[in-house]
């Protein structure tokens, strides 16, 4: 039955997400599910079906996918309910999708070790060169600017204003991607983090030499 139910997810989020253009697209679901399946055997922790569940709908109900916040946790709310899983299930896989966003920053206490892999997972995918690919995908379609030296970085973020302050996708870097291998729970997602965060760095040194027309 778990198979049938994991099927039964894939098609529903590859038709919901399947479009998308701001980098949650069905191939990060994809990679999000394979990092944190990965880390799970890794650690040997968690229930791997709840685990995979939350991977795959974790972006569903997210508030700058769907028309409002309440219609997004009405789309998940409705999915969950139309599968065959038990009610402690569908609470297990909801209290961790809703528990592992950024939110501006706000450090919210996971419940789980399934929360804990699940968020290392959506984590390592915004870093490193895919997440640098992304912030740009993510900034475009928001029209930020790619980089406004005039616009200062914001260490201190409401969830509104993280949502919908003024930004660029290069301050971006500094007001969440950077800050995300100190947030990780499981020494395998930290040592997968290392190489990545690297590379943001060097990046950016290249960048502002770039921006500076001294390469």
């Amino acid at each position: 039955m778990n198979g049938k139910n994991i099927y039964i997810t894939e098609n529903f989020v590859r038709h919901t997400l399947g479009e998308d253009s701001t980098g949650h697209d069905w191939y990060h679901i994809e990679r999000v599910r394979k990092n944190a399946l990965y880390i799970a055997e890794k650690e040997q922790r968690g229930d791997l079906f709840i685990i995979e569940m939350a991977a795959l709908l974790h972006d569903i109900p997210d508030e700058k996918l769907n028309a409002s916040k309440e219609a997004g946790e009405k789309k998940l709310s409705d999915f969950l309910q139309d599968l065959e899983i038990q009610e402690a299930a569908i609470t297990r896989i909801s209290e961790i999708i809703y528990s592992i966003s950024f939110k501006g920053g706000k450090n919210t206490k996971l419940l789980s070790p399934e929360a804990e892999i699940v968020q290392d997972a959506d984590r390592l995918d915004a870093i490193g060169a895919v997440g640098i690919a992304r912030a740009f995908a993510y900034g475009g379609k928001k029209g930020q600017a790619i980089y406004d030296p005039g616009l200062e970085t914001r260490n201190e973020m409401t969830e509104e204003e993280y949502r919908h302050g003024k930004s660029s996708s290069i301050n971006h870097f500094y007001e969440k991607l950077l800050k995300l291998k100190e947030r990780l729970n499981t020494d395998t997602a930290i040592n997968m983090a290392e190489e990545r965060h690297q590379f943001m760095e060097e990046y950016l040194q290249q960048f502002y030499k770039e921006w500076n027309g001294q390469a």
